[in-house]
């Protein structure tokens, strides 16, 4: 539900009902995994995806019929070996849904608006939502904020909203989307009797583009278009100005390395070098491959490289830290163009997250979904893996 954050955060302040049905279990090769979401306003209007087409007719109509009636149902949909292209998926995957009402008499309406609200502002924040138990409970929902602030109690009691909080906090403070079994008492040591799905939404992680060059004004917009909030830094001012990348959320003039050591990065944070001048790429990426980072490219010609690896060689680094670096950038599609290389960039930088490795998928018979991989924590990048998860996963 929080990947469609901004506009159901629309929809709520104009007053709207709506529905929404979240992929709450997936197993096989399911087209997307849990998270993803689709939903129906009072008029009909349709925004999001929970199969990418296979299952969205009869998702569609379940929202109507929840909207009307004001209950929550979940349904399995999966492979029909009868008729293949029966409501179902036909690429043989299978996927739980989960659909809720929001409409004004819903008893958890404005805990989910606040939680859409924040998410469309960007803050952290995690949604917790029954998804197995009793009639009287399924869909019931909780928001937990990084500082433990809570609001609602997933339709339990106290405690059993507590402990809830306390689970969904976990998975905030680690971005992940998970599920996990709970008993309706909130004590731990009596036997599970439900399942809650919690969704973590973070702020958009960051790319840093260190060189304003041509190929960074295409990367800057490729970047932004996945989601990131994108940095652009040069040490040369006639150069870094805003106005020649309008795309960036900010643009900054100083010696590449200074600024990296005094900028927030994280795990989810990409770095990407497109300077190829030694004197500016040596230091910083002498910082950047020590930092706990998701990715760290390099433009540049072999003979760049491989100047490039004597030089950091030189300068100390290991080599656990130089195999961090990809280098030159970008995976093998035959770019010319400012923009097919950020493509380029940006197709390693998507296999690098999730474990691609980048080959065609004509003729290949492995599973095309990757397990998800434990550095892909951002919210609009999901994942559902973790203690006491019950999803089976694309493989």
């Amino acid at each position: 539900m929080l990947d469609l954050a901004a506009e159901l955060d629309r929809w709520a302040a104009e007053g709207r009902e709506f529905a929404v049905a979240s992929v709450v279990e997936v197993g096989g090769s399911a087209p997307r995994g849990p998270g993803a979401a689709l939903a129906v306003d009072g008029a009909g209007a349709a925004v999001g995806s929970v199969s990418g087409g296979c299952v969205e007719g009869a998702v569609y109509e379940l929202c109507v019929q929840a909207l009307q009636d004001g209950t929550p149902v979940r349904r399995r949909f999966g492979y029909s070996d009868e008729d293949a292209f029966a409501v179902g998926l036909t690429c043989g995957g299978v996927v739980d849904v989960l659909v809720v009402p929001v409409r004004a008499d819903s008893p958890d309406r404005p805990v989910i608006v606040h939680a859409l609200a924040a998410a469309a502002r960007g803050e952290a924040v995690a949604l917790a939502r029954v998804v197995r138990g009793p009639d009287a409970l399924l869909g019931r929902a909780l928001l937990v904020r990084p500082d433990g602030a809570r609001e609602g109690t997933a339709g339990g009691h106290e405690e059993f909203g507590r402990a809830v909080a306390a689970e969904a906090g976990e998975l905030l403070a680690a971005g992940r989307t998970a599920a996990f079994e709970a008993a309706e008492s909130g004590s731990r040591c009596d036997g599970a009797e439900l399942t809650v799905f919690v969704e973590s939404s973070l702020p958009p992680p960051r790319m840093i583009v260190f060189g304003a060059v041509d190929f960074a004004a295409a990367l800057v917009r490729t970047g932004a278009f996945l989601g990131y909030r994108v940095t652009v830094c040069d040490a040369r001012p006639v150069f870094a100005t805003p106005d020649r990348f309008p795309g960036a959320d900010e643009v900054v003039v100083d010696w590449p390395h200074r600024y990296l050591r005094g900028t927030y990065t994280d795990e989810r944070t990409v770095l990407c070098v497109l300077t190829h001048d030694a004197k500016f790429d040596v230091p910083l990426l002498e910082v950047a491959l020590r930092l706990p980072v998701a990715f760290v490219g390099a433009m540049g010609s072999r003979r760049t490289h491989e100047d490039r690896d004597r030089r950091l060689r030189a300068s100390g680094l290991t080599e656990r830290e130089l195999a961090r670096l990809h280098s030159p950038i970008g995976l093998d599609l035959g770019a010319r163009t400012p923009e097919e290389t950020a493509l380029s960039i940006a197709a390693e930088i998507v296999a690098a997250r999730h474990g691609g490795t980048g080959a065609p998928l004509t003729g290949r018979v492995t599973p095309i979904h990757h397990q998800p991989d434990e550095r892909d924590s951002n919210a609009h990048l999901s994942r559902t893996t973790g203690r006491n998860s019950r999803q089976s996963f694309a493989s």
